[in-house]
C-alpha cells in the first residue's frame, strides 16, 4: 500500500526507494515537477493569461504526472531482487534518510581537526 501511494504521489522518491535504477529517478522528477508547475500554471490563466483556468495546461501537467507515475511504477515492477542486491547509487542515497547504524558526516569532520 505505502509503495502504490508513494508511486502516485511522488513518483522519483519510489522510484529511488523501491526500483534499482536510480538513474530513472531524476527524468522522472522532471517529469513529475513540470506536471506540477503545469497545473499550477493552468489554474492561474495559463500562457494564454485567461480570466479562469487553462483546462488544457491543467490538462498537459496531469499528463505528465501520470506518465511520471507509470515510469516509476515500470521502474519498481522491473526490479529485480537478485540484480538489484548490493547496488547503490549516489542520487538516491541522498534522497533516502540515513540508518541509524550509520555516522554523521560532520562529527567525522569535527574528528579530524
Amino acid at each position: 500500500m505505502k509503495q502504490a501511494v508513494l508511486t502516485i504521489l511522488a513518483p522519483p522518491l519510489a522510484a529511488c526507494r523501491f526500483g534499482c535504477a536510480g538513474c530513472c529517478a531524476a527524468p522522472i522528477g522532471v517529469f513529475w515537477l513540470t506536471g506540477i508547475v503545469s497545473i499550477v500554471y493552468g489554474f492561474i490563466g495559463g500562457p494564454a493569461n485567461l480570466m479562469g483556468p487553462s483546462w488544457n495546461t491543467v490538462g498537459l501537467g496531469l499528463a505528465l504526472w501520470a506518465i511520471a507515475t507509470v515510469w516509476a511504477a515500470l521502474t519498481i515492477r522491473s526490479a529485480d531482487e537478485d540484480t538489484c542486491a548490493g547496488k547503490s547509487n549516489k542520487l538516491c542515497d541522498k534522497l533516502t534518510p540515513p540508518a541509524a547504524d550509520e555516522s554523521d558526516p560532520f562529527e567525522e569532520v569535527r574528528k579530524a581537526r
